[in-house]
C-alpha cells in the first residue's frame, strides 16, 4: 500500500544550514503544516493503479515536494533525477530514503499524475492557511491578464505543411515495418518537402510556385493515409502487440490527416486566394492542438493562452483562470470576481485592475458585490470620484497594481510560467497552477 507521507522523521531528512537550505526548511514546514493536501495528491497517483503489489513507490508528500522542487529550481526530469541522487540539501526537502534512487521516468509519471484541479485545490488550501496566519488578509487586491505560450515552433503555412508530411509519413512508415504485406504504398516525400519550404523562405519571387508544389505533396500524402487506415484498422498480426500497434497508428494517422486537411484548407485560402481566415479556425500546430492565437494592439502575436492572475497586498496569487480562445479582459471581470468570493468567502474592499478590464457595467458589478473602491489603470470614461472615494485613493490603488507586473515577471524568469512545457491542454493546466503553487509556497516561506 502507497503512503500518504512518512510516519517517523529521521535524520536524513535534516536540511543543510545554507541560504538555499533555510529557504526549503520554510517551504517544508509550510508543507508539513498543510497535511490534508497530500490526501489531494494520494488520490490522483493512486487513482487507476493497483498499489497492493509491487514496490510501495514514492508517496504522496514525495512526489508533492519532487514537483515543487523541479518548478522551484527551473530543473528538467533528468536534472531532478541527478539532484536528488547528488544534493543532500534536495534529498532531505523531498524525503527522499537513503536507499531511494527515483528515475526520471518514475519522476514524471508521479508529478504528472497530479491533476490541475488538484493543484488548484492545493493552492486554495495555501490561501486559506495565509488568511489564518495574516500573511494575507485579501481586503486589497489586484487583477491582470497575461499570456503563457505554447512550445511550439512559430507557425507558417509552410512549416505546417511540412510537419504534417514529416509525422504522417513517420506513422505509414512505422504501419509498413510492422508487416510488409499490409495493403498499403507510400513514398517519403520530406526532403522534397524541406526543398519546398526553404524555397519559400529564400526566393521570394518562386514563392507562389513552390507552394503549390508543396501543397500536391501533401495532399498526396493525405491519399496514402486514406487508404493505410483502413488497412492498419483491419489487420491481424501474428502477435496481439502488432495488432494494438497497428489500431494506434490507424486512429494516429487518422487524427493528422483531418489537422493536414485543415492546414491545407488555410493555406489555399490564405496565400491562394489571399482570403483572412478567422483565428479561431486556424491551425497553428500538429503537436499542442490546443494553443490559441493571442494578439493584441501593438504587440507581438504569442501563441498559448491566456491566464487570468488575482493577487493580494502579501504578494501571494489568490486566484487563477486559464481560458481558451482570445477573450476580452472585460469579459471576465464579474468571473474573476465571483471566484474571489468563492475563495476567501468575502468581496474585496478594494479592487485595482488593468485598464482592459474597464466599463461602465464593471464599475456597477463591482460596487453591488460591495466592493469600495474598484480602479482601474485606465479610465475609458469613468470618472475617478465613481472608482475611488478620492483622488489620493484612485493614485494609491492605479499605483498597486502596476505591481503585479512585476510579480508575473518573477513568475515567468523564475518559475517558468513563460513557456509551458508539459503536452496537452490538460497539462498546460497543471503546469501553469504547478508554477503558482510554487510561487507562493516561497511567498508563504518568506513571509513567516
Amino acid at each position: 500500500m502507497r503512503k500518504k507521507y512518512e510516519e517517523q522523521m529521521k535524520f536524513a531528512y535534516l536540511i543543510p544550514n545554507n541560504k538555499l537550505g533555510k529557504e526549503l526548511e520554510a517551504i517544508s514546514q509550510v508543507i508539513t503544516e498543510n497535511k490534508d493536501i497530500l490526501s489531494l495528491v494520494h488520490q490522483d497517483i493512486t487513482a487507476y493503479k493497483d498499489n497492493s503489489t509491487g514496490r510501495l513507490g514514492l508517496n504522496s508528500n514525495q512526489v508533492l515536494r519532487c514537483a515543487v522542487l523541479k518548478q522551484f529550481q527551473g530543473l528538467s526530469y533528468d536534472e531532478l533525477e541527478f539532484y536528488l541522487s547528488d544534493s543532500s540539501c534536495f534529498r532531505a526537502f523531498a524525503r527522499i530514503e537513503n536507499n531511494q534512487f527515483p528515475k526520471s521516468s518514475a519522476l514524471q509519471e508521479n508529478i504528472k499524475s497530479i491533476s490541475s484541479n488538484t493543484w488548484e485545490r492545493i493552492n486554495k488550501a495555501l490561501v486559506k492557511y495565509s488568511l489564518k496566519s495574516n500573511i494575507e488578509k485579501g481586503n486589497t487586491v489586484r487583477t491582470d491578464a497575461t499570456t503563457v505560450e505554447s512550445d511550439i515552433h512559430h507557425p507558417t503555412d509552410s512549416t505546417l505543411l511540412q510537419d504534417g508530411i514529416r509525422i504522417m509519413t513517420r506513422s505509414l512508415a512505422r504501419g509498413k515495418a510492422l508487416d510488409t504485406a499490409i495493403p498499403f504504398a507510400f513514398s517519403n516525400h520530406n526532403r522534397a518537402a524541406k526543398k519546398k519550404v526553404l524555397t519559400i523562405i529564400n526566393k521570394p519571387k518562386k514563392r507562389n510556385q513552390a507552394y503549390k508544389s508543396l501543397l500536391k505533396l501533401a495532399n498526396q500524402v493525405v491519399r496514402y493515409a486514406e487508404k493505410a487506415i483502413p488497412a492498419l484498422s483491419h489487420y491481424q498480426g501474428l502477435n496481439a502487440e502488432n495488432t494494438v500497434v497497428a489500431r494506434m497508428l490507424a486512429d494516429k494517422l487518422d487524427q493528422d490527416k483531418a489537422i493536414m486537411l485543415r492546414v491545407i484548407d488555410q493555406t489555399r485560402r490564405r496565400i491562394m486566394h489571399g482570403e483572412s481566415v478567422p483565428a479561431n479556425e486556424k491551425v497553428v500546430s500538429f503537436f499542442e492542438c490546443h494553443t490559441d492565437i493571442i494578439s493584441k494592439s501593438n504587440r507581438e502575436t504569442q501563441f498559448g493562452h491566456k491566464v487570468f492572475l488575482t493577487t493580494g497586498k502579501s504578494g501571494l496569487v489568490l486566484d487563477c483562470l486559464v481560458e481558451r480562445g482570445n477573450p476580452k479582459d472585460s469579459s471576465k471581470f464579474e468571473e474573476l470576481l465571483h471566484r474571489h468570493k468563492e475563495i476567501l468567502g468575502k468581496a474585496p474592499r478594494q479592487m485595482a485592475a488593468d485598464g482592459g478590464f474597464a466599463s461602465k457595467e464593471n464599475l456597477r458589478k463591482a460596487k453591488e458585490e460591495g466592493v469600495r473602491d474598484a480602479v482601474f489603470a485606465k479610465k475609458r470614461g469613468l470618472k475617478v470620484l465613481d472608482m475611488a472615494k478620492s483622488d489620493w485613493v484612485y493614485k494609491k490603488l492605479r499605483n498597486f497594481r502596476a505591481g503585479i507586473e512585476g510579480l508575473i515577471s518573477v513568475l515567468k524568469r523564475a518559475f517558468g510560467l513563460d513557456k509551458c512545457t508539459w503536452k496537452d491542454w490538460e497539462g498546460f493546466k497543471q503546469y501553469v497552477w504547478s508554477c503558482i503553487v510554487t510561487f507562493n509556497l516561497q511567498v508563504i516561506a518568506r513571509s513567516a
